[in-house]
Parts: structure tokens; C-alpha cells; sequence
């Protein structure tokens, strides 16, 4: 499965997936936590065949079925404060370096609570906990602070 982030300023963040029997599907995270689930055509990549729009309340129900347990998001009402699931995409510079390099909370004002690896799981790393291609990155912080370090991690 490949996995794309693309930053839709002033909308939010489109995450694009490519399964492993080549279909493209992509799911638009909204600011105001609407998500939407789009559907390609395989042979046209670009060709939207069908795009579903979800509450956040759809959603969490939905990853609940993908994913027996899956890690809650935390509720917060009133306070501008996410949590999101970074992929360490191969194209990251900071494969195989420690976390204390990606300085994220100092630039960004968001902080990376755990790790996700295949078969484990990393809660509260420390700086010098080494990166890996491949792992999830549980931030939290707010949503710009957010985007912010998911584009330092995909791109530098």
C-alpha cells in the first residue's frame, strides 16, 4: 500500500492510498473534522468515480469496522487540538534518524506521543528514539502545528 499526503490550504489534508491490488482511494480530512472517501477509476487515476462524505461520528464508526482497535482520537470540544496518524514515507529525510532531529515541537508546536511500528508500539519516545521507514507517528497538537509536522516529516 502506498500512502500520499497532500495539503489542501484552507480545507484541510487529502491522504491518497494505493491498495495492493492498484485501487485508488483517497480520504479528504475537512478543519472542521467532515471527512469525505473518494473512489477511483483504475484505469484513470485522476477519474473520481464516487466520493462518500462522512460525520466525524460516520467516520469513527467506519474505522471501528476496518479496524477493530483502532487508536480514539481525542475529544476535544471547544479547544482546536487534533490527533492524527503520520506515515515515515520513504521519500522522508528522517528514515533511520532519531526524533530528537526533527525538532517537531519547537517548529511546530506539536508533539509526537508514540510510535507505530508493524508489531509494536512506542508510547512517549524519547529523543533519541531512531525513525524508521515505514512507522506512524501519533501526533497531537493544533491542527495547523499538525500539518505543519506532517509536512516536516514527509518532506524535511
Amino acid at each position: 500500500m502506498g500512502t500520499h499526503r497532500t495539503t489542501l490550504p484552507g480545507v484541510g489534508v487529502q491522504y491518497d492510498y494505493t491498495t495492493e491490488s492498484g485501487q485508488h482511494i483517497s480520504v479528504v480530512v475537512h478543519h472542521d473534522g467532515r471527512r469525505f472517501i473518494g473512489f477511483y477509476d483504475q484505469d484513470d487515476p485522476d477519474s473520481c468515480l464516487l466520493s462518500v462524505p462522512l460525520t466525524p461520528q460516520e467516520a469513527t464508526g467506519l474505522a471501528h469496522l476496518i479496524d477493530a482497535a483502532p487508536i480514539d482520537a481525542v475529544r476535544t470540544e471547544g479547544i482546536d487540538l487534533v490527533t492524527e496518524h503520520i506515515p515515515l514515507g520513504k521519500r522522508s529525510p528522517y528514515g533511520g534518524r532519531l526524533l530528537a532531529d526533527t525538532k517537531a515541537r519547537t517548529r511546530t508546536g506539536a508533539s509526537i506521543v508514540a510510535v507505530l511500528r508493524t508489531h509494536s508500539a512506542h508510547p512517549s519516545p524519547g529523543p533519541e528514539f531512531r525513525l524508521a521507514i515505514g512507522d506512524t507517528l501519533v501526533v497531537v497538537g493544533t491542527r495547523e502545528g499538525v500539518d505543519a509536522l506532517a509536512d516536516i516529516i514527509s518532506e524535511g
